[in-house]
Parts: structure tokens; C-alpha cells; sequence
């Protein structure tokens, strides 16, 4: 049996669709990873981890939680935990989680995936209103297709393998420019991306209402992030196909942008 945590988003639905008789983890029942003692492991053997907070504070105990009925864990992480834990609250916070799965005693299974390309629903307001995507300029990655980290995550959950840590890229390095450029032809439109200064754009988001500490944190990932030429192909080796492109990507969800 498996549990996979963060259902409802880009990768857990992609995830729970590949992996149909999975358990998930139920909020309308009470489950809550800062409450470990509500998690229904009852017959679990591994878990799908996607950590919902900006720190790290509860997660020594809900691993241990988990620890008591499965055995073994897959952490989904960011590829800039590599240039180090000290870059930004983001990639500190995956750092001190892949840590904590280390040291539960849990067998344990990274995925540390770059840039995802479902970041660019971000964008579909802006987009409705007009053909300028406007916000902080974030360093250049291989942008990788959330259905990928799903299917490798899908492929070590169904066939265990010895601890270790995999780094999951897209096919090629994008900047936001190429991504908007992308898109603009998947719409048949002339789109253009317009980078923000910081300040600006932390003032936007507090606008919108966004809490102060994700303001931060997202903020100081966009500042500090290195640019990353990072290709692997990791993906193909682990699921037997190719990482999909940005391209294909945009193709399946052009009706988010409509």
C-alpha cells in the first residue's frame, strides 16, 4: 500500500492517476502532517512525501510516525538543494527535509526536480488580460514536466531500490523568456515576458494578499537561485521514455490560459 501526500496538486494528481488503488492523504478526515498522530497509516509500506510548509519544524515527527508503519519514503525535493543548503528559505527547507528523511531510519528515495513547468499557471491571469507576463526574473533551468517527476515517482514506489537521491530535469535549459516565447506559440499569440524588480514584485504579492513568509520565500528563490545548464536523463532511465518539453507541455494545458 501507498500514500502519496499533496494529492491535489501539479504532480500528486499525475501521480494518484498513475497509481490508482493508492491511499491519499485525507484533509477532509482530519490528516494533517503537522498533526502526526492523524495520519491513517493503517497497512502503508511507502510513502509519496510533499512537504506543505515553510519549515521544517514538524517534520522530524511525522517521519517517525510514518516510520512506525512503513518502511520506506520518496521525498520530493529541488535540484538547488546541490549548490548548497544556504541559497534561499526554499532550497534551505528541502535541504533539512532530505536530512530528516535521511536520519528517520525510513529507506529513502530523493527526487530532487528542477524548475516545474506548471509554474507557469501562474501566469494565466495576466495572460487573459493581455499578451505581457510581468514578475521576477528566476535563473534559467531544464524546466521539467510535472507528469515526469510523477512517473518516476510512480517507477521507485512500485519497484523499491537501495537508498539514493535522483535529479529529475526537463529536456532543455529555458529562461522565463523562452517559456513565455513557448507558450505565446502553442496560443498562436505574440507574447512577451517582462522581468519585475524585486521590491516591486514582493510589493505585488503582499497586495495580493499572499502571506508575508511565502512573499519571502519566494522572493529570495527568484534573487538567489544560480542558473543551472543541468540536463540529465534521468528520467528516460528510470521510466524507459524521454522527459517531455516545455512545448508538449504547454500544448496539453492551453485551456488554462483561455
Amino acid at each position: 500500500m501507498i500514500l502519496v501526500t499533496g494529492a491535489g496538486g501539479n504532480v500528486g494528481r499525475e501521480l494518484t492517476a498513475l497509481l490508482p488503488d493508492a491511499k491519499t492523504l485525507d484533509r477532509r478526515a482530519g490528516a494533517d502532517l503537522a498533526k502526526p498522530e492523524t495520519l491513517d497509516l493503517d497497512g502503508v509500506d511507502s510513502v509519496f512525501l510533499i512537504w506543505p510548509f515553510l519549515t521544517s519544524d514538524g517534520a522530524p515527527a511525522a517521519l517517525a510516525r510514518i516510520a512506525e508503519q512503513a518502511r520506506r519514503v520518496v521525498y520530493l525535493s529541488s535540484s538547488a538543494v546541490r549548490f548548497g543548503a544556504g541559497t534561499d528559505p526554499i532550497t534551505r527547507l528541502h535541504a533539512d527535509l532530505e536530512a530528516a528523511a535521511q536520519e528517520s531510519g525510513l529507506e529513502w528515495t530523493i527526487l530532487r526536480a528542477d524548475t516545474f513547468a506548471s509554474n507557469a499557471l501562474g501566469w494565466a491571469g495576466q495572460l487573459r488580460a493581455g499578451d505581457v507576463v510581468r514578475g521576477p526574473d528566476n535563473a534559467a533551468t531544464a524546466v521539467i514536466d510535472p507528469a515526469d517527476i510523477a512517473a518516476v515517482a510512480a517507477a521507485v514506489l512500485r519497484d523499491p531500490r537501495p537508498s539514493t537521491t535522483f535529479t529529475l530535469t526537463g529536456p532543455e535549459v529555458l529562461s522565463r523568456t523562452d517559456q513565455v516565447r513557448i507558450l505565446g506559440a502553442a496560443l498562436g499569440r505574440e507574447l512577451r515576458f517582462e522581468a519585475t524588480p524585486y521590491d516591486d514584485a514582493r510589493a505585488q504579492l503582499l497586495a495580493d494578499g499572499r502571506p508575508p513568509a511565502l512573499v519571502e520565500a519566494l522572493i529570495g528563490s527568484a534573487e538567489n537561485r544560480p542558473g543551472s545548464d543541468l540536463v540529465t536523463t534521468t528520467v528516460e532511465d528510470v521510466t524507459g521514455r524521454p522527459a517531455g518539453s516545455f512545448r508538449a507541455w504547454a500544448g496539453r494545458n492551453l485551456g488554462a490560459f483561455g
